[in-house]
């Protein structure tokens, strides 16, 4: 029997949380669990809930070096490291839950394939969706070697109407979070008791949307609005099974975010950036040649920028930015270098570029919660969390040291997430990793871990 298909030999006593920092920490996590089969080698799926994708791919890694896990390791950064496990044949489906502030991927069901480039020996994917595409990380699947399969499921999630009472107040009359959670998970398995529950969720401004009916509402044939409770449960449930390992993965940012460039640089500064890495994408009924050529100008363009700053980074000299601003598309060169320097006579240029990279056809979300909007966010994840089978593995990320998520609200937010996930599954293995000095490295019994 293939070691890929021997079934689970074991269980976890109590839900193991693991809380990292930065969000790429979690990876030796889910591959001890791996290595432990409490998660199986193949075919794993992810319920990942964070304001950013993290699908995208290390640009210049080689493919092989998923199988060489501690210089993976090494490579992967905070918005990479999902892809890798995907080449590697660990992780097949993926649905990335977000916030309605959140839209880098389009809303729906993404079938692709990730596998290794022929030309280039690195990591590719068959999307052609701008998210990748404005990252150059495209090719034909005739082009994939090795290729694996990728299920991405793109699914809003709306805070809860702020008219219904909050998880403080429900946990002030029902006793504890556990209590209710029990309690209301059986409410969910009974038709006629899930029938009296009422939730009414609220979409970004401006827009309407209608109320439901509890858990009752999956499969009576409703029409779900977009971001609801129903709507979330019915799209998860879809490619969930009931006895199905998986991992919950939170990213503390889908609750509360920033951009922190945009705290770096002057409004200014931040739109000369827009213009100079804007992204161009195809046609929508555009030919494989159109593909080809989109994505090798994009590489080209990208590999321009990154060239300039890091000549600047040697000599930000007059002549050397009047030189680099000749090329096409690139005269704004010379106003934001002379805006920077008025401000620091010596700019980090590497700094510069990445948030450039950041700065394509959609930009980096930035929108920062109020505590009642965080608190109706947690009820709509309490909702949806509720009928569905308990994860095998919870992962965590605070991304708060690059204040992606903001640094006075973290540790609150991280806190009622726990709480939360207490009185839905009961008593936890708390393992708070980034409180270490450094990651414990998983002794990993698989040459794919």
């Amino acid at each position: 029997m293939n070691s890929a298909t021997l079934p689970l030999k074991r269980l976890y006593k109590e839900l193991p949380v693991w809380i990292v920092e930065d969000h790429h920490d979690v990876v030796c996590h889910i591959y001890r669990a791996i290595a432990s089969r409490h998660l199986p080698l193949q075919n794993i799926k992810m319920v990942h809930l964070d304001s950013h994708p993290d699908l995208l791919i290390p640009v210049n890694m080689c493919a092989d070096t998923v199988f060489d896990k501690e210089k993976l390791f090494s490579e992967l950064s905070i918005e990479n490291w999902i892809m890798p496990m995907v080449y590697a044949g660990h992780v097949s489906c993926v649905a990335w839950l977000h916030p309605y502030w959140a839209q880098q991927i389009r809303e729906g069901e993404h079938r692709m394939a990730v596998g290794r480039d022929s030309s280039t020996t690195t990591i590719r994917v068959t999307s052609t969706d701008n998210y990748f595409l404005s990252d150059g990380l495209y090719v034909c699947e005739e082009q994939l070697e090795n290729s694996k399969p990728l299920t991405l499921n793109v699914v809003k999630v709306n805070p809860v109407n702020p008219s219904h009472f909050s998880l403080t107040e429900r946990k002030r009359e029902e006793g504890t979070e556990r209590w209710f959670a029990k309690r209301a998970r059986t409410e969910c398995n009974q038709a006629e008791e899930a029938s009296s529950s009422t939730h009414t969720l609220q979409p970004a401004e401006g827009s309407n949307i209608k109320e439901e009916h509890g858990c009752n509402v999956i499969g009576s044939g409703a029409e779900e609005e977009e971001g609801s409770t129903s709507y979330v449960v019915k799209r998860i449930s879809a490619f969930l099974l009931e006895t199905e390992p998986y991992i919950l993965d939170i990213d503390l940012d889908f609750f509360s975010c920033k951009n922190p460039f945009k705290e770096l640089y002057t409004e200014e500064e931040y739109t000369i950036l827009k213009e100079l890495y804007n992204f161009r994408g195809p046609s929508p009924d555009a030919d494989q040649e159109e593909l080809d050529e989109c994505v090798d100008h994009r590489i080209h363009q990208l590999e321009d920028l990154e060239a300039a700053f890091a000549d600047l980074l040697e000599d930000d000299g007059e002549e050397t930015v009047t030189r680099w601003a000749r090329n096409p598309g690139m005269a704004s060169l010379a106003k934001l270098v002379s805006s920077l320097k008025s401000r620091n006579p010596c700019p980090d240029y590497e700094m510069v570029h990445q948030a450039g990279l950041t700065c394509d056809s959609v930009e980096l979300p930035h929108h920062i919660s109020t505590d009642e909007e965080i608190e109706r966010l947690l009820s709509a994840v309490q909702l949806f969390l509720r009928p569905l089978p308990k994860p095998t593995l919870v992962t965590m990320s605070r991304s708060s040291l690059d204040e992606y998520c903001p640094v006075e609200q973290v540790d609150s937010v991280q806190s009622r997430v726990l709480a939360v996930l207490e009185g839905l599954y009961g008593p936890l293995d708390l393992h708070k990793d980034y409180e270490n000095n450094s990651t414990e490295t998983p002794d990993c019994q698989s040459q794919n871990c």
